[in-house]
């Protein structure tokens, strides 16, 4: 099952659309995931057609529409893969502790907020499963980070595997060719 996983796109406000990497991968994958910070509706409507199945949240920007169509906690289990998706985790110090207290059932947590990279395996010590931790960045805002980002990632035989930060031309990169 494959995957591609965003966050903090900022449509309409940072970009007016995904970039072409993104949605080339949306064409290919088996399901996308959303950790929030939409904006507009546009993109959602433009993601349930073009995808074969979303899973989403709402994020600290998006607005009453947004928030009426998503949960502010996303839920799906993939071929015995629990996973989690939400916008905000709080500060990066005690992040993994919090989130597996937060979310004792999940395997991997999605998030967003920070437009920051972030992949990370921490074990739990009361059940012996691993948590994985996975923030795509922006592919559209990258703030302070040198390049754009999105992951993509494989389900296979109930684990997660090819988890895949890609990174996408910086727009003045882009506006340059």
């Amino acid at each position: 099952m494959r995957l591609v996983i965003v966050a903090d796109t900022h449509i309409p406000a940072r970009a007016r659309d995904l970039p072409e990497a993104v949605w080339s991968a949306v064409e290919e994958a088996d399901v996308v995931l959303h950790a929030g910070d939409w904006i507009g509706t546009d993109l959602l409507h433009q993601l349930t057609e073009r995808s074969r199945r979303l899973i989403g949240c709402y994020g600290n920007n998006d607005g009453p529409d947004l928030r009426a169509a998503l949960p502010e906690v996303a839920r799906a289990t993939l071929d015995r893969l629990h996973l989690v998706v939400v916008h905000e985790t709080g500060p990066a110090t005690g992040r993994e502790r919090r989130l597996a207290t937060a979310h004792p059932d999940a395997d991997v947590i999605i998030f967003g907020h920070s437009h920051i990279p972030w992949d990370t395996t921490t074990p739990r010590p009361d059940s012996g499963r691993p948590l994985r931790l996975l923030n795509p960045g922006s592919p559209t805002d990258r703030r302070q980070q040198p390049h754009p980002t999105f992951m993509t990632a494989i389900i296979q035989d109930g684990a997660l595997a090819d988890v895949e930060l890609h990174q996408l031309p910086s727009p003045a990169k882009a506006r340059a060719r």
